[in-house]
């Protein structure tokens, strides 16, 4: 069975996230959405939050699980019997960035492969970040962002939805 990990924060996941999560369900027999646990970086949602929205939101693909995880991307991928490391790519910028850590995976973990998917082009603008400041300030961000999602950022930030 071939199973690629996807790996993010996705704090929170977005339409893109989820774009690129259904793209790679068809390419691989499973795909593992492996939300960080990020100690280090202030989260607006909990782990078992983030979890749960991506849970909610890709509710109808069979063959994708998602869990959480701490340390190296391919260690997990490893553990986890993964051969890719599934990553989007919106803009010049995230190219590069995806380069190099592409290149030190394949140092750490030659058998892992890493296989980058061009985001959407109705997503390219799309950060999470960008979705929480523009959702703080009362924005609309239909379709951005699953429904849960779009929810569960009004409720944080105290609005009617």
């Amino acid at each position: 069975m071939t199973t690629a990990i996807y790996p993010g924060r996705f704090d929170p996941v977005t339409a893109g996230h989820l774009d690129i999560l259904q793209r790679a369900s068809y390419l691989f027999e499973k795909v593992v959405m492996a939300v960080f646990e990020a100690p280090q970086k202030q989260t607006m949602f909990s782990t078992e939050e983030r979890v749960q929205l991506i849970r909610e939101a890709a509710a109808g693909l069979s063959n994708v699980e998602v869990r959480s995880f701490s340390g190296l991307v391919v260690d997990y991928a490893q553990a986890q019997g993964a051969t890719a490391i599934v990553r989007g790519i919106r803009m010049h910028a995230d190219f590069e960035s995806e380069f190099e850590m592409a290149l030190m995976n394949r140092k750490l973990a030659p058998n892992v492969d890493v296989v980058c998917l061009m985001t959407d082009g109705r997503y390219q603008f799309v950060r999470a970040s960008l979705l929480k400041e523009v959702a703080m300030l009362g924005g609309d961000i239909r379709g951005l962002a699953p429904d849960n999602v779009i929810a569960a950022l009004a409720e944080r930030f105290g609005q009617q939805r």
